[in-house]
């Protein structure tokens, strides 16, 4: 039979059950933040030192508890290993995080994992020099999609950068031209990011310096030819004259 409470000397003084309580929940609130061992202890100790002498509690109940309290700890200990393992593996690789503040508009941060830093049981990756939780990960980004993202990019910049195709002429050949060779080096991955339209817009431009090349070839073919034939018209006229004169002088030898 448990004891409610006891009239002492004209007061109201707690119960065994109630001091027992009491310190429970002094140990609860003074021990580490959550329920780990050092906690569990307490309260034991608490329980134990409190208990009521009219209805103790058995020795085969505190060992059950504690067995219990440590196949949990014993879990709890596996799955933080297990976490811990799985941040070190986004060492040098690049990753979203959601760093969002509550009531805030969602932030996403983006960058390598330069290393994980342990503190109280948890994992922070550092990226950008910011430290992040790791369960704040959302996306894991491979090497070679962020690489081939990163060049669709460039490449799509480049070509926004050039002049009207009606103001295109000779003097943007090498830039066409590099532009042409830099997306031809590009493996079929790496092509597959870039929109169709920028590749159509290049070749709309390299379709144009060629037709200007040519044009420009023939144009100096043309003046070449012209120069010749003036050159050819010139050594007949002096043969035309010389003869003429040999006409009119019939003394020259």
């Amino acid at each position: 039979m448990s004891v409610g409470a006891i009239v002492k000397d004209g007061k109201l003084v707690e119960s065994t059950a109630q001091t027992a309580q009491a310190a429970a929940k002094d140990a609860k609130a003074t021990g580490p933040k959550g329920y780990d061992k050092d906690a569990f202890m307490q309260i034991l100790v608490a329980q134990m030192k409190y208990q009521d002498p009219l209805e103790p509690t058995s020795n085969t109940e505190y060992i059950n508890q504690y067995a219990t309290f440590s196949q949990v700890e014993q879990l709890q200990n596996m799955a933080s290993s297990m976490d811990l393992g799985r941040a070190s593996g986004y060492v040098g690789q690049t990753v979203q995080i959601d760093a969002s503040e509550k009531g805030k508009e969602q932030k996403i941060v983006e960058g390598v994992v330069d290393y994980v830093k342990y503190e109280s049981g948890k994992a922070y990756l550092s990226v950008g020099g910011e430290l992040y939780p790791a369960d704040s990960v959302i996306a894991v980004i491979d090497s070679s999609y962020n690489d081939a993202v990163t060049l669709a990019n460039a490449f799509a910049n480049t070509v926004n950068k050039l002049p009207d195709l009606s103001e295109i002429n000779l003097s943007h050949k090498d830039a066409i031209e590099a532009l042409a060779t830099g997306y031809d080096a590009l493996t079929p991955y790496q092509k597959s990011m870039i929109d169709s339209s920028y590749v159509d817009k290049l070749k709309e431009y390299v379709d144009k310096i060629t037709q200007m090349l040519e044009d420009s070839k023939k144009s100096e073919e043309t003046a070449e030819n012209t120069k010749e034939s003036e050159k050819s018209d010139d050594v007949n006229n002096v043969e035309e004259k010389e003869a003429e004169d040999d006409t009119k002088n019939p003394l020259t030898t």
